[in-house]
């Protein structure tokens, strides 16, 4: 991944930054080298790819171009509910291997207008006629949902199910159509082409995973949406971190060695300390969810819910505060746009994560879980 991302990624990384241009080079690469259906089990002809190999894997595309790994990032959360979720149905076993087989590219549409923002509430409902469905849903955001084979939607059970008693439905590009309502001119995170589209769907039954929607999400989509995300703004703020570092050791050539620390020396150190515990987090996290993931009890805990909120937290907090830094420590350069130390796009791209399932709303989440959960105090292993 990191010479894809020397190679493919880095050079055309201004442009799709600047012409909010899909990064179809990166994504033909990824095709190349077999890397969409790196997390689908071996017995469906993939690698069975575990999460932290696909962390390391979205950091290093991040630090050559953000929009490029957050599609990546996207790609394998949705992915990961298929592979957790869908082996027990013999229609989604076969997606899985078309996937490995023709590295098919997976979008996600949850968020919908008139909702607000909240994944776990659909106001569209399938509507089933025998052994096939319809719906209609108007997805405000539906990230690279022109380029994506296959979209992974959320929808209320049946017209007159409530609006959190949803379900999870795979669409391949022959089951839906797209009508653009929106477009996607943002200040940062710009290839990744989040445009808003009237979605209409339909299909086979056998197309709507079997787990409601609510335990997919508790039990893979949470985990690995903080994580993988995490990864992604991890890799762009070490890269930002990087040019700081580029900036400070120019310095120290021009100036006399005084002893003291050289300009933007203590500003470095602090952004480094704060990368440092931005990896220090998502590494706990990762072990974190690989024992969840062998205690279901565990997995379903409120007390791990509150865990994987204040990992999202955390990443998205000191990421931002760290690219901040280095723009701080490479002054006029950094903010100059294509210069070896420019920051201005790390920066841009980084100022999204706050907003992806905003800060404030996982913070009033936790506050309503938390007089439920159990504190683990302890310092060692349990």
């Amino acid at each position: 991944m990191r010479e894809l991302a020397r190679e493919v990624a880095d050079p055309r990384s201004a442009q799709v930054d600047r012409d909010g241009a899909f990064p179809a080079h990166t994504v033909a690469a990824l095709r190349r080298e077999r890397l969409l259906g790196l997390m689908v089990p071996e017995r469906f002809g993939g690698s069975g790819a575990d999460l932290r190999t696909v962390t390391d894997l979205c950091a290093s595309l991040a630090g050559a171009c953000g929009s490029s790994a957050m599609i990546y990032a996207m790609h394998q959360i949705k992915l990961s509910s298929l592979v957790m979720h869908g082996q027990t149905s013999d229609w989604h076993c076969a997606l899985l291997r078309d996937v490995a087989a023709q590295q098919l590219l997976i979008a996600s549409s949850t968020t919908e207008a008139g909702i607000g923002g909240d994944l776990r509430t659909s106001l569209c409902a399938v509507e089933r006629d025998g052994d096939r469905f319809h719906f209609r849903k108007e997805a405000s955001v539906i990230s690279y949902g022109r380029q994506a084979d296959v979209i992974l939607v959320t929808a209320r059970r049946s017209p007159d199910a409530a609006g959190s008693d949803q379900v999870l439905v795979a669409l391949r590009r022959a089951d839906y159509q797209l009508e653009q309502r929106g477009d996607w001119d943002t200040l940062g995170m710009r290839g990744t082409c989040s445009e808003g589209f009237l979605l209409t769907a339909t299909g086979s039954v056998e197309q709507i995973l079997p787990k409601p929607f609510h335990e997919i999400a508790a039990q893979s989509m949470l985990a690995t949406s903080h994580l993988l995300w995490g990864s992604v703004w991890f890799g762009i703020a070490a890269d930002a971190a990087r040019r700081a570092q580029v900036a400070v050791k120019a310095a120290m050539r021009k100036a006399p060695n005084t002893g003291a620390p050289p300009p933007g020396g203590l500003r470095l150190a602090g952004a480094m300390r704060k990368l440092g515990e931005l990896k220090t987090a998502l590494e706990a996290g990762l072990d974190r969810y690989a024992a969840a993931l062998r205690d279901e009890d565990a997995l379903r805990s409120l007390g791990f819910a509150v865990e994987m909120n204040n990992l999202k937290l955390t990443c998205s907090t000191l990421a931002v505060e760290i690219a901040n830094e280095a723009l701080l420590v490479t002054g006029l350069a950094g903010y100059k746009n294509n210069t070896p130390v420019s920051v201005g796009r790390h920066l841009r791209d980084l100022l999204s994560a706050p907003l992806m399932i905003g800060n404030d709303r996982i913070l009033a989440n936790t506050a309503n879980l938390l007089p439920m959960s159990r504190f683990d105090t302890s310092l060692g292993s349990p």
